[in-house]
């Protein structure tokens, strides 16, 4: 079984220490196949959170019993329902929900903004000079004349928004990096941006079009939405205990228990 288990990391080109669950092998290119499921900030991370994933699986098919032929999401879907009893939220209790998070209902703050991306990848510095120097050159086109992003955009930049001539659309608040965020939020309407915005992603000239605050809901308005979020969030807390037992009860070996406290329990692992 151990030369079944050792196996190199594609990401890392090390030997990995052998990965089993209950005797299991989790298997390097199965681990390798599950990566496009976590998107991360590195390939080093995204290879943890798969092999996370892939051990909180096995752990479930093994407690679902399901045979080799079986299917698995049938077998962990199955499972599930019967161990997670999740109680409806009454009246009082979405109101609280709703007063509680208020940012998971109405309309969030937006942005409409266009821009000009020359990647570079964050771990070479010289690659990022480059492309900071670049964009740099075209900062100063924009700021000399603001109409004349599009064009540039559609000639230069490494963002699909260049078939747009750089027009991201509405860009919600928390669905960017916080460093792009952080710049949008201190623009207005009409503002180039005066400075390259530096990401993890390369190096930006920035256009802000127009933006608008976020709109609180109404309770009514939204009720069934406010009983659907917090009957997933009770569900999901239920899935994360009923993943910590299963891993208090398995014989793990070649990754810290510990680190599969933090598994989405409404992710990719149990989707």
């Amino acid at each position: 079984m151990k030369a079944m288990l050792e196996q190199p990391n594609p990401v890392s080109g090390i030997l990995e220490q052998p990965i089993a669950v209950n005797g299991t092998p989790i298997l390097a290119q199965d681990i390798a196949a599950e990566m496009q499921h976590h998107p991360a900030e590195s390939a080093e991370a995204a290879w943890n959170s798969a092999v996370r994933a892939l051990v909180v699986r096995r752990l479930l098919l093994d407690a679902a019993e399901a045979a080799p032929d079986a299917d698995e999401g049938d077998a962990i879907d199955a499972l599930l329902a019967r161990e997670l009893q999740v109680p409806q939220p009454d009246e009082a209790a979405c109101r609280r929900w709703f007063a509680a998070h208020p940012e998971r209902f109405g309309t969030p703050e937006w942005w409409e903004a266009s821009h000009i991306l020359i990647a570079a990848d964050p771990e070479d510095p010289a690659e990022r000079t480059a492309a900071e120097a670049r964009a740099k050159a075209l900062l100063d086109e924009v700021l000399a004349v603001p109409g004349a992003l599009p064009d540039l955009a559609r000639r230069h930049s490494d963002c699909p928004s260049r078939e747009q001539g750089g027009l991201l659309g509405r860009v919600a608040r928390g669905t960017t990096v916080p460093e792009f965020e952080t710049f949008l939020a201190g623009l207005t309407p009409g503002q180039v941006c005066p400075v390259v915005v530096k990401s993890r992603y390369g190096m930006h000239v920035l256009h802000l079009h127009r933006h608008a605050a976020a709109s609180p809901a109404d309770f009514e308005a939204v009720r069934e939405e406010v009983a659907r979020d917090l009957r997933r969030s009770a569900w999901q807390a239920a899935a994360r205990q009923f993943i910590a037992v299963l891993v208090a009860r398995a014989r793990i070996e070649g990754i810290d228990a510990a680190t599969l406290s933090d598994a989405r329990a409404d992710g990719p692992l149990v989707n």
